[in-house]
C-alpha cells in the first residue's frame, strides 16, 4: 500500500471514529435523559411531597420538557448538518469539525440543562426530603460513570 493510500485511509477512518463518536455520545445523553426513573419515581412516589410541592415540581417539568425538546430538535440539526458535512466531503474538513463541535456543544447544554432541572427541583424539597434525593442523584451519577 503507497503512503498516500495509507494515509487516505488512516483519514477516513478517523472520520468515520469522530461521527460515529459524536452520533453515540448524543445517543447515550438522550437515553440517560429518557431513561432515568430512579429520580423521576423518588420525587413523585418516595418523597411524600405536599400539593404545593407537587404543583412546583410539575411546573418545573414542563419547562424542563420544553428546554429538553428544543435541545433534542438542536441536536437533529447537528447530526443532519454532520452527515450533510461528511456527504459533501467525507474527509475531515472544517465543516465535518464545526458539525462534530455543534454535537459536542448540544451534548454539553443538554447536560447543564437536567442538572439546573435537578438543581430547581432540590430547592423544593425540605431538608429531609433533600437527603434522600442527593442520595439518589450522586448513586445515579456514580452509577453512570462506572
Amino acid at each position: 500500500m503507497s503512503v498516500t493510500k495509507a494515509i487516505s485511509f488512516t483519514l477516513a477512518l478517523s472520520i468515520v471514529g469522530a461521527i460515529l463518536g459524536a452520533w453515540g455520545g448524543a445517543q447515550y445523553v438522550l437515553r440517560t435523559m429518557h431513561h432515568n426513573p430512579p429520580l423521576h419515581e423518588i420525587v413523585h412516589k418516595k418523597l411524600n411531597l405536599t400539593q404545593a410541592q407537587q404543583k412546583q415540581i410539575e411546573a418545573l417539568e414542563a419547562d424542563h420538557g420544553l428546554k429538553e425538546h428544543a435541545l433534542e430538535a438542536e441536536m437533529r440539526a447537528a447530526n443532519l448538518q454532520l452527515a450533510q458535512a461528511y456527504k459533501t466531503d467525507p474527509t475531515y474538513t472544517a465543516n465535518v469539525q464545526a458539525a462534530v463541535d455543534r454535537c459536542h456543544m448540544v451534548m454539553g447544554e443538554m447536560q447543564k440543562e437536567t442538572i439546573r432541572h435537578v438543581m430547581a427541583m432540590r430547592a423544593v424539597l425540605t431538608p429531609q426530603q433533600a437527603k434522600e434525593f442527593d442520595d439518589t442523584v450522586i448513586q445515579a451519577l456514580s452509577d453512570q460513570a462506572q
